[in-house]
């Protein structure tokens, strides 16, 4: 494993177990987060007023209907009392029930409807915003997160808000309504008995404020025990081999029932308070019941009110308790939402790599002179890596970069490639600052071939090719003429359109090869080796070491490689020894001197032998 993998994983390793031990850190400010989250539904206002303007039209027809059904109530009992029935009026106040319910029914729906629309919308939105701050974020971030832990947040937390903003949305809008309409109906029927159902509905309201002040934080600590929980498992799949090797399932297993423990409390905590709502609400719709009849009983005896006002009034106190149940398990809802907003706000509140839309310079015709000027670097402020790297490279030459592990090899060609900002010193291209044209210009300037071979579900075209453009069949042809592997492509079923994915059984050197293939299209004028063939076994390296050879001519080249055996042809080669150039020259050269080039590859031949 290279120098900068090493500490980045080590790093990342130490500050996600340390925040593991810890509770989670208080949440945001419930309203505040909200409040950012409906900045984003700002692009969908329209959508939202149309379904706002559906639903209010639908609970007016909802809460009218009580209206009618006390009516229908009322000349019943009239009848009961003697009075002549007046079909025709039943039969017409029946007739505008079923066209308000059915009205009710369609306008719901079209709400239903722009909402999930919107919600998605707003999930989608959000995914896009972290995949773009993912670009936008500079490598040292990565040191320090866990690839779970990022990919949590763009599928779970999202997830979790398109989900819950879909049924919290709708919810909310729907009881809003329903509840100024239940509660206008409700005085107009009869003041009296609106206090007294108003009033029984207070201390509902006081709970459930209160549990929702009380749960917030639950929620939170789920979110992110969700994610730590995500990125162990990602660690532990990516190791699954070394795991199994060194027997230390137990001791992962370990870890990941901590991180589950800690999961399911949080879990049981904000469930177990959102599960408070519905038996508290249902409580006090049922008080709310018992006192309307109370109160209606009175004033029936009194003859303040009819018989049939008060079955209206019943059916406009369900209305009323109805939104508010709704209301309370919508504001659980929005709890979810809100702690999942809080962890991808965070994500997107991230400080990014430098603005370089202003960068107008471009590098052009690049022959290939690379320098190094006074170079200092450190993956920590505390902690310098690279010291004080100087070094002048010729167009066309092979530089190898040897020295032990952890010494800055590649450190070095990262910063080269601009991946990571420098502390001090400079890098210049054919005499030009890397720092004063953009990333990606400087990216566009070498092709790589690293260590880990990187191979993405596609074809086999698709993998060589990957983002260049107007590439045509016969140069995908003649690159894997080049690196000894159009043979072997032409013996598979789909030859180059055959697919790469789990099923596709291609050996580590083969894989090596189709990137060596994929640098070769990119054809770009200086190339990076990272340890191409520390993976492969002897026969292999030799068939990879002569299709980097084919890659590398006409090329200035940097070869990071642990066997010295690989880098004998090498033009020049820089001895590095914590972070500072200790010997650099030919592989004669450095023997002659018997230095600490010498040491080491004595010390390989030795170990050979």
């Amino acid at each position: 494993m290279s120098d900068e993998e090493t500490h980045g994983r080590q790093q990342k390793h130490t500050d996600r177990h340390v925040g593991m031990g810890q509770p989670a850190e208080k949440p945001k400010e419930f309203k505040k987060t909200l409040i950012r989250l409906i900045k984003y539904g700002k692009s969908h206002t329209t959508a939202i007023i149309v379904a706002m303007i559906a639903t209010a039209i639908g609970v007016a027809f909802n809460v009218y209907a009580p209206n009618q059904i006390g009516e229908i109530s009322t000349k019943l009992f009239e009848a009961v009392a003697g009075l002549p029935l007046d079909m025709h009026s039943i039969t017409t106040i029946c007739l505008l029930l079923v066209c308000l319910y059915i009205g009710y029914s369609v306008l719901t729906f079209i709400q239903r409807w722009i909402v999930a629309s919107v919600s998605q919308e707003i999930s989608r939105e959000m995914r896009t915003d972290i995949t773009r701050k993912i670009n936008r974020l500079p490598f040292r971030y990565f040191n320090k997160v866990s690839y779970g832990d990022v990919l949590s947040r763009m599928t779970n937390d999202a997830d979790t808000i398109g989900q819950t903003l879909n049924q919290s949305l709708a919810t909310i809008m729907a009881a809003i309504a329903m509840l100024v309409g239940s509660v206008i109906m409700m005085f107009y029927t009869s003041w009296i008995m609106a206090v007294t159902a108003i009033a029984s509905t207070l201390v509902g309201f006081a709970l459930m404020f209160v549990i929702i002040r009380a749960s917030q934080k639950y929620f939170a600590e789920q979110q992110k025990d969700l994610g730590n929980c995500n990125g162990l498992v990602e660690e532990a799949y990516t190791g699954h081999t070394l795991i199994k090797a060194y027997n230390s399932g137990n001791e992962f297993k370990k870890k990941f029932e901590e991180i589950n423990n800690r999961l399911y409390t949080s879990g049981w905590k904000s469930q177990f308070f959102s599960g408070l709502m519905f038996p508290i609400m249902s409580f006090v719709g049922n008080f709310g019941y018992v006192m309307v009849c109370i109160v209606g009983a009175i004033l029936t005896i009194n003859n303040t009110i009819s018989a049939g006002v008060i079955i209206s009034f019943i059916l406009y106190v369900r209305l009323f308790m109805q939104p508010l149940t709704d209301l309370g398990q919508a504001m659980t809802s929005l709890q979810r939402t809100a702690a999942a907003s809080e962890r991808i706000f965070e994500f997107v509140d991230e400080k990014e790599a430098e603005d370089e839309s202003h960068k107008l310079k471009r590098i052009t015709d690049v022959k290939g002179d690379v320098e190094f000027r006074n170079v200092k670097f450190g993956y920590d402020p505390e902690k310098i890596v690279i010291h004080n790297f100087s070094a002048k490279v010729k167009a066309g030459e092979k530089i190898a970069i040897v020295g032990p592990t952890g010494a800055g090899k590649t450190t070095l060609v990262n910063l080269l490639m601009r991946f990571y900002e420098l502390d001090g010193g400079e890098i210049l291209l054919d005499g030009v600052r890397t720092t004063e044209v953009t990333r990606e210009d400087v990216h566009n300037q070498f092709c790589v071939v690293l260590q880990d071979t990187w191979l993405f579900d596609g074809t086999i075209k698709e993998n060589i090719v990957y983002s260049k453009q107007n590439v045509s069949d016969e140069d995908v042809i003649s690159a894997c003429k080049a690196v000894g592997l159009h043979h072997f492509i032409q013996t598979l079923p789909m030859g180059y359109d055959t697919m790469l994915n789990d099923d596709a059984s291609l050996s580590e050197g083969q894989k090596q090869l189709l990137t060596i293939a994929r640098a070769i299209i990119k054809d770009s004028p200086l190339l990076i080796l990272d340890e191409a063939t520390s993976s492969v076994d002897t026969r292999t390296e030799h068939i990879v070491q002569e299709a980097m050879d084919v890659l590398a001519k006409g090329r200035t080249s940097f070869i990071i490689a642990h066997r010295l055996s690989t880098i004998k042809n090498a033009d020049k080669i820089l001895v590095i020894r914590d972070g500072d150039i200790v010997e650099s020259g030919t592989h004669s050269e450095l023997l002659m001197q018997n230095g600490f080039y010498a040491e080491l590859y004595n010390s390989q031949f030795e170990a050979a032998a």
